[in-house]
């Protein structure tokens, strides 16, 4: 089952505290479910919750009797197709939230959502209708599709003042209509517990950490392994630059304090510059500075003898 599917699940089993709140739900479900018009036409969908919703909330929130039958969804996966195949009953549900049908542009009729608790009750319905939400362990991306902008416009400032939750979205022009969506996770958490789909927020909020975790993990190994590949590259350069001294004027010709530390880089190239300055009793910096002046005699070997320089 897909992740919008479980969500849509959840939904499906909030109930109803106020009357006015199952209106509301009712009103946002078959606004966007292209049924809410004179003409006839049928709403499709793989959930089965929804469709049971769709008729119990018809015919409580309007008293309209809506029929349901089975389907195969675009995917070819089974599906149920609600419809209203009578006019008198398409006409009732209009009117029960002020419409008539003929207006010249749908929009939301503010005037049909009574209290502040009707807004998260319609934007159920509406996502019950007409939303989706990419699994989060691939993306984060949840969206309502909207078939004409004036709607989608107004789904966009209706979600914009949802719960003073200080959600951002954004519109889309898609084929066929338009999309409302948002990307940020952490709105996306709070409008689904707004929503009532706290689980799925929970599973969201789970699925982010997860991948912080991991991504925290994969930042903190390539630095560990950028900086072991720079250690050994500087070792294999210092090693190669001791080994020019040593063929071509020997360890013996360096001053005592080089000798010594070309002779513990030899027999040991893992050392760190730390277990070179505990061996020898100096300093890091110190060590740091003789193998400098240890590569710089190496290369000046190099080039003059015409071996190949060292990368």
């Amino acid at each position: 089952m897909s992740f919008t599917l479980e969500i849509k699940g959840e939904l499906c089993g909030v109930q109803h505290k106020q009357p006015c709140c199952l209106q509301a739900e009712c009103y946002g479900l078959w606004l966007f479910s292209k049924c809410f018009r004179l003409k006839e036409n049928t709403y499709t969908t793989e959930s089965a919750p929804v469709a049971r919703r769709m008729l119990e909330l018809a015919a409580a929130g309007a008293g309209v009797s809506a029929q349901l039958s089975y389907a195969v969804s675009r995917r070819s996966r089974p599906a149920y197709r609600v419809s209203l195949p009578e006019e008198q009953e398409r006409v009732r549900l209009l009117s029960a939230f002020g419409h008539t049908g003929r207006e010249p542009s749908l929009r939301i009729n503010r005037g049909a959502l009574e209290g502040d608790c009707c807004q998260g009750a319609f934007l159920r319905g509406a996502f019950l209708a007409c939303g989706t939400i990419t699994d989060p362990n691939k993306a984060y991306h949840l969206e309502f599709a909207a078939p004409y902008q004036n709607l989608a416009n107004d789904l966009y400032a209706l979600l914009g003042e949802a719960g003073g939750l200080g959600i951002s979205p954004a519109v889309v022009r898609r084929s066929g209509g338009y999309g409302v969506y948002l990307k940020d996770s952490a709105q996306m958490e709070d409008l689904l517990t707004y929503l009532g789909a706290a689980g799925a927020a929970m599973e969201l909020m789970q699925v982010k950490m997860y991948k912080e975790a991991r991504n925290n993990i994969n930042r903190k190994t390539n630095f560990e392994t950028a900086n072991m590949d720079k250690t050994y590259s500087a070792a294999a350069r210092q090693i190669a630059a001791i080994a020019a001294i040593s063929d071509y004027r020997g360890l013996d010709s360096l001053p005592e304090a080089l000798g010594e530390l070309a002779r513990l880089r030899l027999s040991d190239p893992e050392l760190t510059l730390r277990d070179l300055s505990l061996a020898l009793g100096i300093s890091r910096s110190g060590v740091n500075h003789r193998l400098q002046k240890l590569v710089e005699m190496g290369e000046a070997i190099i080039a003059e003898k015409g071996v190949d320089g060292l990368s």
